[in-house]
């Protein structure tokens, strides 16, 4: 039985994909403009999102779909946590907490996990797709952006995953053979739409901060809508 659910994710999830690709902060970032109190506010929201993936993955880790796509060595918690040290210094824990955008998107996770354990499939691909998929570019832009030469980008680190590549082909063909249903499946596509507009409402939140940093006039020239034949690489969003 398949469910084609990698290529319904996909295709499903294309215009929300763009939307995301397009908010100021995103752009910002991906043109080599990143303002550090805005970075590590953002590292502080993903810390409470991961947590929370990562909590109702484990809890549900037997359950009869969800086990299919169980990967322990996709948890980013622990290396968020080496780079809120990093940021925030030892004390971090004292000092950050979920802005309003994060806890509506944490509140949501825990409400999925409660009632349709299923579309936990939705933002776990949604958050670790994208972060295989453009982690090493992001990683470059955040140590050139910041002139990080010691540490702060263990977010983007993959210690436990020597071939990334292979390992999306394997996440992907689990995803396909799923044992659910049409329904299950379009389900699954709308809770990841909604996924991405939750984390463009993280990435919206930031933007006052960067704004104040760079200036608004070199926030709107670098936000400008994008030229035809544009190469530009995703954030934090599942490809």
């Amino acid at each position: 039985m398949s469910s084609n659910l990698a290529t319904k994710l996909r295709e499903g999830t294309k215009k929300s994909h763009s939307m995301a690709e397009n908010v100021g902060f995103v752009k910002c970032f991906l043109k080599g403009v990143v303002e550090k109190e805005s970075y590590r506010k953002l590292v502080a929201n993903l810390y409470f999102v991961y947590s929370q993936i990562e909590e109702e993955m484990e809890k549900h880790k037997d359950h009869p779909i969800l086990s299919k796509i169980y990967f322990k060595e996709l948890n980013r918690k622990k290396s968020l946590e080496q780079d809120l040290s990093y940021y925030f210094g030892p004390n971090w824990r004292d000092q950050v907490a979920p802005s309003p955008a994060a806890q509506a998107y944490v509140q949501r996770i825990r409400e999925v996990s409660e009632n349709e354990p299923e579309l936990l499939i939705a933002q776990s691909y949604t958050r670790y797709l994208g972060d295989l998929s453009g982690g090493q570019i992001l990683k470059g832009i955040a140590v050139r952006a910041m002139n990080l030469t010691d540490g702060g980008t263990a977010f983007y680190e993959f210690k436990d995953i020597p071939d990334e590549k292979a390992f999306k082909n394997n996440y992907r063909q689990a995803l396909n053979e799923l044992p659910i249903d049409e329904a299950t499946a379009d389900r699954i596509v709308d809770e990841a739409n909604a996924a991405f507009g939750m984390n463009m409402k993280m990435f919206m939140e930031l933007e006052g901060n960067l704004i104040k940093a760079i200036g608004m006039m070199l926030f709107n020239s670098l936000t400008r809508k994008r030229t035809r034949g544009s190469t530009e690489t995703e954030l934090a969003t599942a490809e």
